[in-house]
């Protein structure tokens, strides 16, 4: 959305400033200083104001978080069912239905072998949109494969007892397979015609990084594809020499987080920076993110990310980023029933240990709080539940539920 030229730059200023006039209640009510107050890693600038370290706000609205499952084991992935139960995976390979209230309900096997190590396992799950009629489920895994291993894909029919899944088939691989074992990204969701998005890691070695930028490669991608796992027609790089046609947009380090804005219907990404560069991404058709080609974050080591840059012509800014990292895991926009935080976007925070509230106005971050930081948690994802709560899982297995006094 912010690809970076000269007169786009002064255009995206404009915006800003715009966003800014139309969110002056917002600012006078609740604007506070940015909640960031920790050294950048670099002095990097960014590219048009309110990029980063945006104004604090405050929730008003009495609020408590409770723990209603402190038993789950490495949880991963989760999704609401039609009647309100959540659908979890658990790393090592192992899926639950938990009650609405969170007590276990069923465990469900039948799953194909996942490679459980390091960032790899059991990963993201949903359900088909016709899971009423149709069971289907559909995840996603670490599988090892010649050469290393890679993200796959595959759906299966839940029975009837809700404890094995049916018929199942690997519908998708991101290649190429690599040795290592970090960042495969992994989020899931249909649109709006019952095609899928899936977001791809690009495998984190300075050996295999600049495949995110290459358009015949599955990593560090954003992709779309069928429920049988193929391209969807009209792709953005479909009939172009050389280039996968399930591609919709690249250019990606470790995309973690992946959900539809209720308002707009633009679909939101979040990622992985190296040391510091986290963003939110809206992903558009055919778009370059620009990793590892532009970054505002650096190498663990310290030094800089190829170039140094954080800009090219062609290459899209991301809309938000942090710098410290605060390690965005899952991402939802809150369709509940506390007021102010309606359409606001939850940010997972795993290394920065709370839950990240960003305030959208047209497109724009116009306000950051951090939640639940006395809580110590790494937030791996979130989701909306049927009554209107904020429902959060954490790397130490606990299942929380987040709502109005």
């Amino acid at each position: 959305m912010f690809t970076l030229s000269k007169k786009l730059f002064m255009a995206a200023g404009l915006a800003v400033c715009c966003a800014g006039a139309n969110a002056g209640n917002l600012q006078r009510d609740t604007a506070l200083a940015p909640v960031e107050t920790q050294k950048p890693n670099t002095n990097y600038k960014p590219a048009f104001r309110g990029q980063t370290r945006i104004g604090g706000v405050k929730t008003k609205t009495p609020y408590a978080a409770t723990v209603i499952n402190n038993e789950l084991k490495n949880p991963w992935g989760i999704h609401v069912l039609p009647d309100g139960r959540f659908l979890i995976t658990e790393k090592a390979g192992s899926m639950r239905i938990l009650k609405a209230n969170g007590a276990f309900d069923k465990q469900i096997t039948g799953f194909p072998p996942v490679l459980f190590k390091a960032q790899g396992g059991l990963l993201d799950v949903t359900i088909d949109p016709a899971f009423a009629t149709n069971r289907m489920v559909y995840w996603g895994y670490a599988e090892e494969a010649p050469g290393g291993s890679l993200l796959a894909i595959a759906k299966g029919k839940l029975s009837a007892d809700e404890t094995k899944l049916e018929n199942v088939q690997v519908i998708y691989r991101a290649e190429p397979a690599y040795k290592g074992t970090l960042q495969y990204g992994c989020r899931i969701v249909f649109d709006k015609n019952g095609n899928l998005f899936v977001s791809t890691g690009e495998r984190s070695g300075a050996d295999i990084r600049m495949k995110a930028q290459d358009l015949g490669a599955g990593i560090g991608k954003i992709i779309h594809i069928t429920r049988a796992g193929k391209a969807v027609p009209g792709g953005p790089f479909g009939g172009k020499a050389g280039a996968l046609p399930e591609i919709y947009a690249y250019g990606l380090r470790n995309p973690d987080g992946l959900a539809w804005n209720p308002v707009t219907g633009d679909l939101w990404e979040a990622e992985f920076g190296p040391r510091g560069g986290d963003e939110i991404n809206i992903i558009k058709p055919g778009n370059n993110y620009g990793w590892p080609v532009i970054t505002y974050g650096i190498e663990y080591s310290g030094e800089k990310v190829g170039d140094g840059i954080q800009q090219k012509e062609g290459m899209t800014q991301p809309i938000y980023y942090w710098d410290p990292t605060i390690s965005p895991g899952g991402i939802t926009f809150y369709t509940g029933n506390i007021a102010e935080w309606k359409s606001n976007l939850f940010v997972g925070g795993l290394s920065g240990s709370h839950i990240a509230r960003l305030v959208i106005r047209n497109n724009k971050v116009v306000g950051e709080e951090r939640l639940l930081r006395d809580k110590n948690e790494r937030w791996r994802a979130l989701v909306t539940g049927k009554d209107g709560a904020l429902y959060g899982l954490t790397d130490s297995g606990k299942f929380y539920r987040i709502a109005k006094k």
